[in-house]
């Protein structure tokens, strides 16, 4: 244990006894040097441009926010889950509440925003909760997920499925750490893949579980697992249909596995002996990725797959079209399958994040750790289309989403989610967040706003990332919802702050 520097020369502070009766004269008519006849007394300026354009903010997590979810039908309710090992539903609607000045000058003496309040607080976690997820086409059961490998599911207890009182269901471990949580895509007349989600472990194994509480032995039961990945399974997506989960790893594979048999009924068989019905690893020198795979996403029509990695390395992949009741139409779809069909780098450092537009565009859209946005036009080769090179200010872009024009089949088609179809219209917006902790909204579309890369409209009021004692980075915003029609964002902010946006 180290001294404390305070107690040091601690002997010397004592005066010897023939110094006691020697006396220091005090001069208090001589200024010190530093005083200038011409010096002004010091005075703190009021320089604090610190800028809050939220119209709302949930401060209930005591640690980083890591990530959010959306109500698939009452899109003002969210879940956020954090490193205090929390999870936390609340009603993201902005309230008659003061709003924060743009700046302490405006407003030397501001009142304190009022927080938004929880609906519940979800606990049983021993680590980080860092995946959390409402279940399809309902959302009647909400699960959180941790690095202590827990899974957990608590269901909706209000009559009409308004998300507003939950009760514990269950909980399942099968894994010693949780890397994410992906729903499988499903609506009223797809029973089979109703409240059904896949995870990813850091054993590299990947786990499909349904969840239902009328089954009193098994609420939360296992569909399928995955061992292909050698390592740390860190990224997983659906196709459209909830036909097939597509999943990347640290040791740069790539395998889509047939969870439901529709590839098998449609004469699809598994890959090289494996339960996968496409498989790709850095063995194939086409596809080697020195550094890892990192994210992953899925085309609107589910035929091609974009995985990212280090280095700024992108692979699209083709996927079997499988058509249901077609055996020969998924068939002749297949041959496309497992194939590479482009390689791209055009960013610097790894890919954290990809998302494709919804036609009748066809944008990849890809954000990197090296602070840069770029666009691929899948319908042209998937060449470069723009590179918004300071997209986050060389700070690293954590997400990337465009505008989604699907409405979920229990959405009602009158009332607040009727607006969900404005956001049809607008597939061209892509929304950003970074570890700048500002959130960004670009207009895809080419010859727009060319001045500003596209750039239409910016969100303050998350801290950015800054170098902690330990060298590494804290601040930024970890993640973000936009509902189905862009007009509220809410976020997720490593400073433990979840902000709502409103356009």
């Amino acid at each position: 244990m180290s001294q404390d520097p305070r107690r040091e020369g601690e002997d010397d502070a004592y005066v010897e006894a023939d110094e006691a009766e020697e006396i220091f004269n005090r001069d208090e008519d001589h200024p010190m040097e530093s005083d200038g006849e011409d010096d002004q007394p010091m005075t703190y300026e009021e320089q604090i441009t610190f800028q809050n354009d939220s119209a709302a903010h949930f401060d209930s997590h005591n640690d980083s926010v890591f990530c959010v979810a959306q109500h698939p039908v009452h899109n003002n309710i969210v879940i956020t889950g954090a490193g205090d090992d929390t999870a936390y539903i609340f009603d993201s609607t902005p309230g008659d509440r003061p709003v924060l000045p743009q700046s302490y000058e405006s407003n030397p003496q501001p009142r304190e925003r009022e927080s938004l309040k929880p609906v519940v607080n979800l606990d049983g976690h021993a680590d980080t909760v860092n995946a959390v997820a409402f279940t399809e086409p309902a959302g009647e059961y909400v699960v959180t997920a941790g690095l202590d490998g827990k899974l957990r599911a608590w269901r909706d207890t209000t009559p009409q499925k308004t998300g507003f009182a939950w009760e514990f269901v269950a909980e399942a471990q099968e894994v010693e750490e949780i890397n994410w949580v992906a729903v499988c895509p499903s609506d009223q007349n797809t029973v089979e893949k109703h409240n059904v989600i896949a995870l990813g472990a850091n054993d590299g194994s990947a786990w499909v579980f349904r969840i239902d509480h009328t089954d009193s032995a098994q609420p939360i039961s296992i569909i399928h697992s995955f061992f292909q990945h050698t390592a740390s399974c860190t990224a997983g997506a659906w196709t459209p249909d909830g036909n097939l989960l597509a999943t990347v790893s640290e040791d740069g594979s790539f395998y889509v596995y047939d969870v439901f048999g529709a590839a098998a009924a449609a004469g699809i068989s598994g890959s090289q002996g494996t339960s996968a019905i496409i498989g790709l690893t850095a063995e194939d020198q086409r596809f080697a990725v020195d550094g890892g795979l990192y994210s992953i996403t899925v085309s609107p029509g589910g035929g091609i797959a974009a995985v990212g990695g280090a280095e700024g390395h992108i692979k699209i992949v083709g996927l079997p079209r499988l058509a249901a009741g077609a055996s020969s139409q998924a068939a002749s779809g297949a041959s496309a399958a497992g194939t590479i069909l482009a390689a791209l780098q055009a960013q610097s450092d790894g890919i954290e994040t990809l998302s494709f537009s919804q036609p009748p565009l066809t944008l990849l859209a890809a954000g990197s750790v090296d602070g840069s946005i770029a666009l691929y036009d899948a319908a042209h080769r998937f060449a470069v289309r723009r590179h918004i090179k300071e997209a986050h200010e060389g700070n690293a872009v954590v997400k990337v989403e465009f505008l989604q024009s699907r409405v979920p089949t229990a959405a009602p088609r009158s009332g607040p989610l009727a607006s969900a179809t404005a956001g049809q219209g607008r597939s061209w917006l892509l929304t950003s967040v970074g570890l700048d902790g500002v959130v960004r909204r670009w207009d895809a579309r080419g010859g727009t706003a060319a001045a500003a890369q596209g750039l239409l409209k910016e969100w303050k009021g998350h801290m950015t990332a800054t170098e902690n004692e330990d060298g590494e980075q804290a601040g930024g915003i970890m993640g973000f919802v936009q509902g189905l029609d862009g007009k509220r964002i809410v976020t997720a902010g490593d400073d433990g702050i979840s902000l709502v946006f409103e356009e």
